[in-house]
C-alpha cells in the first residue's frame, strides 16, 4: 500500500483496461432502454397484459432511473466508486434475471422499476471512475470520445440486439443478456479498478435534499408519463408536474443552506458545465425522434423487420464512432466546445429536416441513409465535447454527483422529448384524417408519415434552440484541453493540502 495522489494517473494498461470496463457497463445501462422496446410485442402477447398497461414496462424503468440518478451519483462519493460500481452491476444483472424469468405483468414491471434504482447506481458511478481516472488532458479526450460515442450510438445498438434476440430466441433473452454482460464487467472491475479509501471525516448524506430531489425528478418524469397517454389537461400529468417544480426549488433553496449538499450548485453553476448540462438534456429530446419515430416509420411504413430496423440504424453509430473520435482528438482540442456543440446541433438541425422528406416511396439508400449519417455526424460532435466539459473540474469528492447530473440531464430530456413529441404527433395524425376524409388504408398511413414529420420539425426546433444556446453559455476559454490542464494541476494542489487520499490497488 502506497500513498499517492488519486489524481495520479495509473499504469498505462490498468487505466485502459478501466475505460473497457466502464465501457461495458454504460453500454448495459444504455442499450437496455432500447432493447426491451422491439420486445414488447412478444412480451406482451406471452404474459397478456393491455395496451394500456404496456407503457409501465417502458415507464418503471425511467422513473427510478431518473428520480435515483442523483442519490446513486452521490452514493458513489461516499461509499467508494469500485465498491459502488461492482455493487451497481450485480444488482443489475440480478433485475434483469427477474425480469427475464417474469411470469407475470407485475413482476416484469416490479424487475424493470429495480434495474432503474441500480442503473442509477451504476450509470453515474461509472462515468466518474472516468472522470478520476483520465486526468491527462489527451488521454481524458479519447476516453470521453469512447464514452460519448457510446452514449449516443447504444440506443441504436439496442434496437440491432433486440430485433435479433426476439427474432432468433425470444424476448426474454433481451433481459438475461444483461447477466452475461454485467458477469464479465464485475470480473474486470474486480481486476482492473482501483479502490480509494479516504482518510479523515467522511461527509454525511444530505437526506432532506435526496427525499426532495428524488421527489421532484420522480414527479417530473411521471408528470410526462402521464402526459403521453392521459393528456397534458390530465391531473395526473400538469399535478405532477407541478409538483416537480415545487420540489425541486425547494431542493435549490436547501442546497445554499445544507452543511452537506447533495448537488453543491457550483457544480451546475459554472458556466461552461451548465450549458453541458443543458446540450445534453436538448440532444436528448431531439434524439427521441430518431429512435421511435424512424423506428416506426420503418417497421410500419416501409414493412422492414425488427432486425432490418437495427440494421438500418448501423451506419449512423459507425458515423457517429468516426464523429466522435475526430471531435475529441482533432477538433475539441483545437477549438473547443463554444464551437463544437452549436456546431454539431446546426448539422443536427440539417439531419432532422432531411428526414421530413420522407414518405412511402423513400428508398433506403437514396433518402433515408444520408439522413441517418448527418444525424450521427452531429451526435458524435455534441456528445464527447459536452459530456467531458460537464465533469471538468469539478472537486474529486463531487465527481460522482456531477457526472449524474449528466445522465439526469439526458433522462429527463428523453422523458420531454417522449412526451412532447409523442402528444405533437398524434395530433398531427388526428387533424390529417380528419382534413382527408373519408378515411381509408391510404389516408391512414399518410397520417402516419405525417406525424413522423411533424416529429422530425419539431426535433429539428430541439436543436436549434440548442445551437443558439450552446454558442451563448459557453465562455471563450480556448479549448478543454487548456481547461483541463489547469483543472489537472489544480486537483493536484488540492489534493496536497486539503484531502489526502490512500490508494489500493
Amino acid at each position: 500500500m502506497s500513498e499517492t495522489s488519486p489524481e495520479t494517473p495509473v499504469a498505462s494498461s490498468r487505466r485502459w483496461w478501466t475505460l473497457t470496463v466502464v465501457a461495458l457497463a454504460q453500454l448495459m445501462v444504455v442499450l437496455d432502454s432500447t432493447v426491451v422496446n422491439i420486445a414488447l410485442p412478444a412480451a406482451q402477447a406471452d404474459l397478456g397484459f393491455s395496451n394500456a398497461d404496456r407503457q409501465w414496462v417502458i415507464t418503471a424503468y425511467s422513473l427510478a432511473f431518473g428520480s435515483l440518478l442523483l442519490l446513486g451519483g452521490r452514493l458513489s462519493d461516499l461509499m467508494g466508486r469500485k465498491r459502488t460500481f461492482i455493487i451497481g452491476l450485480i444488482g443489475f444483472a440480478i433485475a434483469s434475471a427477474l425480469g427475464g424469468a417474469a411470469d407475470s405483468f407485475g413482476t416484469l414491471v416490479a424487475a424493470r422499476a429495480l434495474q432503474g434504482a441500480f442503473g442509477a447506481l451504476l450509470a453515474p458511478t461509472a462515468l466518474a471512475v472516468l472522470t478520476t481516472t483520465f486526468t491527462i488532458p489527451k488521454e481524458r479526450a479519447r476516453a470521453f470520445g469512447v464514452f460519448g460515442a457510446i452514449a449516443g450510438a447504444g440506443g441504436a445498438v439496442g434496437l440491432l440486439l433486440g430485433g435479433v434476440l426476439t427474432e432468433n430466441f425470444n424476448w426474454r433473452w433481451n433481459l438475461y443478456i444483461n447477466v452475461f454482460i454485467a458477469i464479465i464487467a464485475v470480473i474486470g472491475a474486480v481486476i482492473f479498478l482501483t479502490t480509494v479509501a479516504r482518510t479523515g471525516p467522511r461527509p454525511k448524506l444530505d437526506i432532506p435534499g435526496t427525499i426532495l430531489v428524488s421527489g421532484g425528478l420522480f414527479s417530473l418524469v411521471f408528470g410526462f408519463s402521464n402526459a403521453e397517454t392521459d393528456g397534458w389537461g390530465a391531473a395526473s400529468s400538469w399535478g405532477f408536474l407541478v409538483a416537480s417544480g415545487v420540489l425541486l426549488v425547494g431542493f435549490v433553496l436547501w442546497q445554499r443552506v445544507a452543511k452537506h449538499p447533495l448537488l453543491p450548485l457550483a457544480v451546475v453553476l459554472d458556466r461552461n458545465r451548465g450549458a453541458s448540462f443543458l446540450a445534453v438534456l436538448i440532444s436528448g429530446a431531439g434524439m427521441f425522434g430518431i429512435f421511435l419515430f424512424v423506428t416506426y416509420y420503418l417497421e410500419v411504413s416501409m414493412h422492414y423487420s425488427p432486425i432490418q430496423t437495427g440494421t438500418a440504424f448501423l451506419p449512423m453509430i459507425l458515423m457517429l464512432v468516426v464523429s466522435a473520435q475526430l471531435s475529441t482528438n482533432i477538433f475539441v482540442p483545437r477549438f473547443g466546445p463554444k464551437v463544437m456543440v452549436p456546431t454539431g446541433m446546426v448539422i443536427g438541425v440539417v439531419g432532422m429536416l432531411l428526414l421530413t422528406t420522407l414518405d412511402t416511396n423513400s428508398s433506403y439508400a437514396a433518402n433515408i441513409l444520408p439522413a441517418l449519417l448527418v444525424i450521427g455526424f452531429a451526435m458524435g460532435s455534441i456528445m464527447p465535447a459536452a459530456m467531458q466539459t460537464a465533469t471538468l473540474g469539478v472537486n474529486r469528492q463531487f465527481a460522482g454527483v456531477a457526472s449524474a447530473s449528466v445522465n439526469t440531464s439526458q433522462q429527463v430530456g428523453g422523458s420531454i422529448g417522449t412526451a412532447l413529441l409523442n402528444t405533437l404527433a398524434a395530433t398531427a395524425a388526428t387533424g390529417y384524417v380528419a382534413s382527408h376524409l373519408p378515411a381509408s388504408a391510404q389516408v391512414a398511413s399518410d397520417a402516419a408519415i405525417a406525424s413522423y414529420n411533424t416529429a422530425y420539425l419539431y426535433s429539428a426546433l430541439f436543436f436549434a434552440i440548442g445551437a443558439v444556446l450552446s454558442a451563448l453559455l459557453y465562455t471563450r476559454k480556448s479549448t478543454v484541453t487548456e481547461t483541463a490542464h489547469a483543472a489537472h494541476a489544480e486537483a493536484q494542489a488540492e489534493d496536497a493540502d486539503d484531502l489526502p487520499l490512500v490508494a489500493m490497488h
